[in-house]
C-alpha cells in the first residue's frame, strides 16, 4: 500500500485535516484508522504554535508538506501534526483520535493503562504512545516513512462532523476539529 503523495498535503489544512479522516496512520507495523483531526492555520491562528513566526520549534511547519511536527506538551505526551500548504506558509493538522487496526498487542503493552480497546489511541497523546511515535519523530517525511498515511483498501462511508477545537483558550472558536460521527475512538471532550 503506498503512501499519500506529497501533492495531497499542499492544501489548505482544514480541507487536508478533514479527507484525512478514514486513512490509515502507520509507524513501525502499528496502525489505526484515523478517527479525528484539528485544523491549525499558521500564523493567522492565535492557538497554532506557528502563530509567533518560524523559530527552531516550529521551522517544520514552515517547511514543504508532508512531513511530521511532532511536539513535547505538558511534560509527558507527544503530539503528531502532518505539515500541510506550500512550502514558506505555516499549516498542520493535528491527529486527535485513532481507531485500532494492527499491532494491537504492542498498543496495549504501550498504553497498560487503557481499558477497551477504543480508548488506546482516543486522544493525540495516547496515540502516539500506541504507535510509538516520539519526538525524534519530528520532521520525517510521512510520504516515505516510519511514519506514513494512506488510503484505506476498504472506503467506508462516514459522515463527518465538525466543532470548535478542543483544550486551546486562543482562537478557541473556530470549527477546525473534524471527526467521523459516532465513531467510539473519538476522544472524549
Amino acid at each position: 500500500m503506498s503512501s499519500l503523495s506529497r501533492s495531497f498535503y499542499l492544501r489548505p489544512a482544514a480541507q487536508v485535516a478533514r479527507e484525512l479522516l478514514g486513512k490509515i496512520l502507520a509507524c513501525e507495523g502499528v496502525s489505526g484508522r484515523i478517527v479525528e483531526t484539528e485544523a491549525y492555520l499558521g500564523e493567522d491562528d492565535g492557538a497554532a504554535h506557528s502563530a509567533r513566526g518560524i523559530t527552531p520549534r516550529t521551522r517544520v511547519i514552515f517547511g514543504p508538506p508532508g512531513y511530521a511536527y511532532v511536539y513535547f506538551i505538558y511534560g509527558m505526551y507527544d503530539c503528531l501534526n502532518i505539515v500541510c500548504e506550500p512550502e514558506g506558509i505555516a499549516g498542520c493538522v493535528l491527529i486527535r483520535a485513532l481507531e485500532p487496526l494492527s499491532g494491537l498487542d504492542q498498543m496495549r503493552t504501550r498504553r497498560g493503562s487503557a481499558r477497551r480497546d477504543e480508548d488506546l489511541a482516543n486522544g493525540p497523546g495516547k496515540l502516539t504512545r500506541a504507535l510509538g511515535i516520539k519526538i525524534a519523530h519530528n520532521g520525517v517525511d510521512v510520504t516515505k516513512g516510519p511514519i506514513t498515511i494512506h488510503a484505506s483498501e476498504h472506503a467506508e462511508q462516514f459522515e463527518i462532523a465538525t466543532s470548535t477545537r478542543i483544550g486551546i483558550t486562543k482562537s478557541a472558536d473556530l470549527p477546525l476539529r473534524f471527526f467521523i460521527k459516532d465513531n467510539p475512538c473519538v476522544s472524549r471532550r
